[in-house]
């Protein structure tokens, strides 16, 4: 159990700007990981293991990517009881994002919009970032697992966006337990068109055949993940499902942010250009997820993440295909307490 409640915590940072917020934390974060001070905010973490994608998840609750892009709090989240954590998004090249302000919260619905548009300090530091993390420094048996997740720079044309994903895999590729491929940020102009079905097909082609070019040279072969968003039809869901399987990706991440402003009309911000994440996102995360199980069949990997603020949410998750759950909007609105209420409730329920 954490020695400071996240609720004394909480109405002070809701008092601040969203990002500054943000940026608050992830720097007291980072300046207490490695130190006595982290007692503050650690807990245990729940066994439920589990093997997914040939990896050992020690639990079944992961921290989503976007909320450390730097990786540069990679222990502390160890410390809050993830059983693994996925950093990122990582671009090759750092890039300040889109015009402040861009983050948003809509706490009637305990919802969050953002439009931050992958910033982050490029893809040499983030490496670093990740190489001084004791995780890499000091691996053990039954540590949390480390994915890294990588995109698009904003200047890269659509049309040249695979040789930045290309770039990204090489870089990230030795030091990630698996890879997650972004193309479902609604931030970054035109990447969701990456999820079409030709574009699909042409980006993950070369990603499988770098990959495998990767796994040669460093004599393992890490698994790759695809995050995609919940704005699909069914059509859509079941060609990227289809490409997904033809290209031998080990794993689908489902979903990112949502465009759709239906469950927030009329609230503070509602109108605020980005995606939005927390509790309004569950409904559409999981009717994605239930798409991808019937069209994929049992065995293949899915995540689950989007909207998740309670151990139920995540247990409907489950019941709805995916065999792990990610949050984020949920960690700024519970606390790290959040995290073992997912793990244990997931530990009791089995679909």
């Amino acid at each position: 159990m954490s020695l400071l409640p996240y609720s004394f915590a909480r109405p002070f940072l809701f008092n601040m700007d969203p990002e500054s917020a943000h940026e608050l934390t992830l720097n007291n974060l980072e300046r207490i990981q490695h130190t006595p001070l982290m007692c503050l905010a650690s807990q245990p973490r729940v066994s439920d293991p589990v093997t997914l994608a040939g990896l050992p998840f020690p639990n079944r609750v992961g921290l989503a990517a976007g909320l450390d892009k730097n990786a540069r709090c990679i222990d502390a989240w160890g410390a809050m009881g993830f059983g693994f954590v996925e950093v990122g998004t990582v671009t090759p090249l750092g890039q300040p994002g889109n015009p402040k302000p861009r983050m948003f919260r809509l706490p009637q619905k305990q919802a969050l919009i953002n439009r931050l548009g992958f910033n982050n300090d490029g893809l040499d530091a983030f490496v670093r970032n990740v190489q001084r993390s004791r995780l890499r420094q000091r691996p053990k048996a039954g540590d949390l697992l480390l994915g890294l997740n990588i995109g698009k720079n904003a200047a890269t044309p659509i049309e040249r966006a695979t040789d930045d994903y290309l770039i990204g895999l090489r870089g990230v590729y030795a030091h990630a337990d698996y890879v997650t491929v972004n193309i479902s940020s609604p931030n970054t102009k035109n990447l969701r068109a990456l999820q079409s079905d030709e574009a699909l097909d042409q980006l993950l082609g070369a990603l499988a055949t770098e990959r495998q070019a990767l796994a040669d040279q460093h004599g393992s072969r890490k698994p790759i993940f695809v995050k995609i968003a919940p704005d699909l039809d069914s059509t859509q869901v079941a060609v990227i499902a289809d490409t997904l399987l033809r290209h031998g990706m080990d794993g689908v991440i489902a979903t990112n942010t949502t465009l759709s402003r239906e469950a927030v009309q009329g609230l503070p911000h509602a109108e605020e250009a980005g995606g939005l994440s927390g509790a309004p996102v569950l409904e559409a995360s999981n009717a994605v997820i239930r798409q991808l199980r019937a069209r994929l069949g049992q065995g293949y990997p899915i995540i689950g993440v989007g909207g998740i603020l309670s151990g139920a949410d995540a247990a409907s998750k489950i019941d709805a295909g995916a065999d792990v759950v990610q949050v984020y909007s949920g960690l700024i609105y519970k606390g790290p307490a959040l995290v073992t209420e997912v793990a244990q409730a997931l530990r009791s329920h089995r679909r």
